[in-house]
């Protein structure tokens, strides 16, 4: 069937890629998916957020950390989105003891109220809310039939409701964090999870499902809605819908406490990163640091009470938040200074009052449980039941991939330790963690004469946007423009965007916060929804209601009068959150469980994100957004070349990392026996025997700040960021086989690439929609290829 010149490797991966999903039904949405495989349905399946993995260029470190969130929404043309049926006087009559008059939460509104809701109207907002929810999900019960009107269409709107009001609450928990809204949301976190197992659970909903499935007029139905069906039925069962008694009883106190154990779990990460700060006072500490550094940490002592703080004469304040910890690392001569860094980093959370380490037993612990009550083996096999891959197809691709990443790995760490050498570092004989990614700047430096640092003038925020918004009119034929005003917004920096058609007509909109918040806002990147496209909440009645999305970044913010200097790492993260979001918005999908990114396969999501990297390296695009923010001048071509040259840079030890989380993830969530002789830091010592070309720091306790598989949705699904990337170079490929200088041919290309992968959304499954746009199943030879290491899996 394959070539017989395609390597082992390539052959595996495509089995892998073939067999896995024949039998795989749509997925709750994104990558970022909580605990369990959850229902498209049902909003609390729904965490929409899509964050980077946890890679770097240069540096071994975490740069995103998870972002928890709910169901997706819709918006319709005239661009209005109401509560109508929950408007504050219908409410205030139910007798509710609060009073919720004027509550924002549950007024009709054009956009979310970002700028007005607050911690006091939480309570009796939610509590309204679901007061009204649990009475329309009766009726429901009472009326459903095993129809779309009956059945699937009232369903929606209950579900678009909860998920309008709960979204701003937890989204604002998010990017604008307090002890008061936190409070908030935790006094009502268990009344609405108790209404999602209810809906979840609903077995009048469940059986109308199956008699539809088993109905005569199933094959009429379109592929959407046999998906739909399809996934549901599943779903509910993984929910706990034919749990009876006392199991069922079980199962959802196990729903609960992982509810508030992850809730828990996040805050503890951002309490233990805010809880740092490095006061410093001698220059001399800080040498080597960048100006842009240096600006940042003046700036964040201002903020802290030292007025008279500069960028030249200090002090300054050194944080765990990325772009202060990532510049520390990065350049700074002070070794010791490094050291207590690092060291306070890869040790948040594991001690004190915000030790997670408890914490990550115990939700291990109800994980497996529940994978028991579901009559599974392990909870990695709840997690693959909606996947396209299985814990065996994970594995082996994992194994595969770390195999051609290995002597690649070595060989750097050895480049590594040659040129610290050369350069009389006395640590030489002896590189430790905290000197991987000094002595690795340093080398590409040396190498690629590239120092990203010096680079940043020619990425200033506007100019990537620009760049952005004119290659996504190129690919795909949209207009995007700025819409500031026209939405609520939650900080000044937040900026608000119209996409528009070929004619000119509103498709979409979104919300971009670019900025780092250290104290009120978490870290890493992220893509939500905040409503999504859907025919059934069409508000005039004709056309579909228009998606719109949050874009989040955390990346340096302006400092002065200068605009936000970006590194290139950080360019890439904006057009990777890009990516998801042109999903979302772009989608042809009218049926709103399948829209955008929802109902697709978690280990599939990531494609479109992957794929917009790549084009960070495209000469015409690159060059369009590499202008000198002060004179005009265009990037030199010359370090346009050597930036192209060192994307392959180290790429065996950052693929090692990747690998590390996914097996580690994986481990803890098949062979990880709670209680038992091994500790979860006694399993990622194991792993990195395996992983890591130099054995992790003893100390280190990543674990505890892993919010990727606690405190959000990648539970035994961090792998997907490997699958998709087959997926997403592979579909890159197209592009370059097609010749990247050919314009008529790109903007054909990517015509295709709009009118599948972007538009048709979960409605069918990804290796379908895959081959409806390559025109053949997908090979892993352009990410070996792209990473540099084709050759040595070619050997092997």
């Amino acid at each position: 069937m394959r070539s017989r010149s395609r390597s082992l490797l390539g052959a595996l991966v495509i089995l892998n890629l073939l067999m896995a999903t024949r039998f795989t039904l749509s997925r709750s949405i994104q990558p970022l998916l909580k605990r369990t495989p959850r229902s498209i349905l049902y909003p609390k399946q729904f965490p929409k957020s899509r964050p980077c993995p946890l890679w770097s260029s240069s540096f071994s470190i975490c740069l995103d950390v998870l972002h928890k969130s709910t169901a997706p929404l819709s918006l319709s043309h005239s661009h209005a989105f109401t509560c109508s049926s929950l408007s504050a006087p219908s409410m205030a009559a139910s007798g509710l003891e609060e009073n919720i008059e004027g509550n924002p939460l549950l007024q009709d509104f054009d956009f979310p109220p970002f700028d007005v809701v607050e911690a006091k109207h939480v309570r009796s907002g939610i509590r309204a809310l679901l007061k009204k929810l649990e009475s329309d999900l009766v009726e429901l019960e009472r009326t459903v039939e095993p129809s779309w009107p009956k059945l699937v269409e009232p369903l929606e709107k209950i579900i678009d409701r909860l998920t309008v009001v709960w979204g701003i609450v937890n989204h604002l928990k998010s990017v604008k964090d307090a002890p008061e809204l936190r409070s908030a949301i935790e006094d009502v976190q268990a009344e609405k999870v108790k209404f999602h197992l209810r809906l979840g659970q609903s077995k009048p909903v469940y059986n109308a499902f199956k008699a539809i499935r088993e109905s005569p007029d199933w094959q009429t139905l379109s592929d959407s809605r046999k998906r739909i069906v399809e996934a549901q039925i599943k779903e509910a069962v993984l929910n706990g819908v034919s749990l009876e008694d006392d199991q069922r009883e079980q199962f959802n106190k196990i729903e609960q406490e992982l509810e508030r154990l992850s809730q828990k779990f996040g805050e503890n990460v951002l309490d233990a990163t805010k809880k740092f700060e490095k006061l410093i006072t001698d220059k001399t500490e800080i040498e080597g640091l960048p100006a842009t550094a240096l600006g940042l940490a003046a700036q964040t002592a201002v903020s802290k009470g030292h007025e008279n703080a500069t960028a030249e004469s200090g002090p300054w304040i050194i944080t765990l938040d990325a772009p202060s910890y990532i510049a520390v690392m990065q350049h700074a001569r002070n070794r010791s200074l490094r050291e207590e860094v690092y060291r306070a980093f890869v040790t948040r959370a594991s001690s004190g009052d915000l030790d997670n380490t408890g914490i990550i037993d115990q939700i291990l612990k109800l994980r497996l449980e529940k994978a028991k009550l579901l009559n599974y083996n392990n909870y990695a096999e709840v997690s693959m039941a909606l996947k396209m891959a299985t814990v065996d197809k994970a594995e082996e691709l994992l194994e595969k991939l770390r195999t051609a990443s290995w002597d690649a790995a070595v060989q750097d760490m050895e480049d590594l330790k040659q040129f610290s050498k050369s350069q009389g570092a006395l640590e030489a004989d002896d590189l430790i963690h905290w000197d991987i990614s000094f002595w690795s700047e340093r080398l590409r430096e040396s190498k690629f004469d590239i120092n990203e640092e010096a680079l940043r003038p020619f990425f200033s925020l506007p100019k990537v946007m620009d760049a952005l918004f004119n290659l996504a009119k190129t690919l795909f034929g949209i207009e995007i423009e700025s819409a500031d005003g026209l939405a609520p917004v939650w900080n000044n920096d937040v900026k608000f965007f119209r996409v528009k058609d070929s004619l000119g007509n509103p498709i979409a909109y979104f919300y971009f916060d670019p900025y780092s918040r250290p104290s009120e806002k978490r870290q890493g990147a992220w893509m939500d929804e905040v409503v999504s496209r859907s025919r059934v909440l069409s508000r005039d009645g004709t056309s579909a209601r228009l998606p719109v999305a949050h874009m989040v970044c955390n990346q340096t913010p302006p400092v002065g009068d200068k605009p936000s200097l970006m590194t290139f790492r950080e360019v890439e993260t904006v057009f990777h959150e890009f990516g998801h979001a042109l999903q979302h918005m772009l989608t042809k999908q009218d049926e709103g469980l399948v829209a955008g990114i929802r109902g697709i396969e978690w280990d599939a999501v990531e494609l479109p994100s992957q794929f917009m990297e790549n084009w960070c390296y495209h000469r015409e695009t690159l060059m369009g957004i590499a202008k000198h923010y002060e004179t005009g001048e265009s990037l030199p071509e010359d370090v346009y070349l050597k930036l192209v040259a060192a994307r392959t840079f180290r790429a065996g030890s950052l693929s090692l990392r990747q690998i590390r989380f996914a097996t580690l993830d994986l481990e803890l969530h098949t062979k990880y026996i709670p209680g038992g002789p091994e500790s979860i830091y006694d399993i990622d010592r194991r792993v990195c025997e395996r992983t890591q070309v130099i054995p992790p720091f003893p100390e280190e306790r990543f674990l505890c700040s892993f919010s990727h598989i606690f405190a959000g949705g990648y539970a035994a699904g961090y792998y997907s960021y490997k699958w998709a990337e087959v997926l997403s170079a592979d579909a890159f490929s197209a592009f370059e086989d097609v010749g990247l200088d050919d314009s008529k041919a790109v903007k054909e290309t990517g015509q295709r690439f709009r009118e599948t992968i972007l538009a048709l959304g979960g409605g069918k499954p990804p290796l379908e929609v895959f081959v409806e746009f390559r025109g053949r199943e997908p090979t892993p030879d352009a990410l070996l290829r792209h990473n540099g290491l084709l050759p040595a899996a070619a050997a092997r």
